[in-house]
């Protein structure tokens, strides 16, 4: 668990990834993006995740560029799109992705969504991208345990990273022991939901109000203490600056265990296992 912006987790492999990143899904392609990264770049975040399917990351990569930042010191993330998917296409799709950063490489590359009778060959696509250099870590997102002992049961190499729908309503207790098991490191998308509803919760602006902390601090904090890496997405500078400030705080097991509780296993986004593209 992270202590400061800065900290990271080893991957198996060996690989340091930042607990903490900027998302950028929903922010728009050109001046919108490029600003948020800046931003976060400048507050001192080291971690950047787009998509391909997000069709901004040429606005990352220039705000990269223009950042003035060691490319080194930067962990950047982006990911296959469903309809991508495939071995040839997958490592077609790679290359257009890494073209439109303006990267030599990528620091972690992901199967976007477990898309039936194709995945395992996105996944061989993966680990030859892997093993010829051109990404230093791979792994998938949208995941379930039986879509990763799939991939496990037929592959050389075991998924370093599962990016999921993660937050209070949806804990997903299963998939964490499982991935840690198997040291593959969780991450959360859409950590804060959407449209305020966990947020306005009771226990979490009790929970804010005890801390001195905003509703989306404490949640955030939840994360990391849960070990889980977490990327929320903002394009307001002032935000991206805040969502930042949860290092200086620990919540309380009994206060973890409040929040644990607020679990219904909702989502917001698609089940994984029914999902269409």
């Amino acid at each position: 668990m992270g202590r400061s912006l800065t900290d990271t987790t080893r991957l198996h492999n060996g690989v340091h990834m930042p607990w903490f990143g900027l998302g950028v899904y929903k922010a728009e392609a050109g001046n919108e993006v490029e600003q948020a990264v800046q931003a976060a770049l400048e507050v001192g975040y080291r971690s950047i995740d787009t998509a391909a399917f997000y069709q901004n990351e040429e606005g990352v990569g220039k705000a990269l560029k223009e950042s003035g930042v060691n490319r080194e010191q930067v962990f950047v993330t982006t990911k296959v799109w469903n309809s991508d998917q495939g071995y040839e296409s997958t490592l077609q799709a790679f290359e257009v992705s890494r073209k439109k950063l303006g990267l030599e490489y990528l620091d972690l590359y992901l199967v976007h969504w477990p898309v039936k009778g194709k995945y395992k060959d996105t996944w061989r696509a993966l680990e030859k991208l892997y093993k010829d250099g051109f990404v230093r870590a791979i792994g998938v997102s949208n995941f379930q345990i039986h879509h990763l002992q799939d991939v496990m049961n037929e592959s050389e190499i075991v998924p370093m990273v599962n990016q999921v729908e993660y937050h209070p309503y949806l804990t997903q207790k299963e998939l964490q022991t499982f991935c840690r098991e198997q040291q593959i490191q969780l991450e959360a998308w859409s950590p804060l939901m959407r449209g305020g509803e966990l947020l306005g919760h009771s226990v979490v602006a009790e929970l804010a109000q005890k801390y001195g902390k905003t509703p989306a601090q404490v949640v955030l904090r939840w994360d990391l203490q849960n070990e889980v890496v977490t990327i929320p997405k903002s394009v307001r500078a002032e935000r991206i600056k805040e969502n930042s400030q949860i290092f200086d705080f620990q919540l309380s097991q009994e206060d973890m265990l409040k929040i644990d509780a607020l679990n219904q296993n909702k989502r917001i986004g698609p089940d994984p296992d029914n999902f269409n593209f």
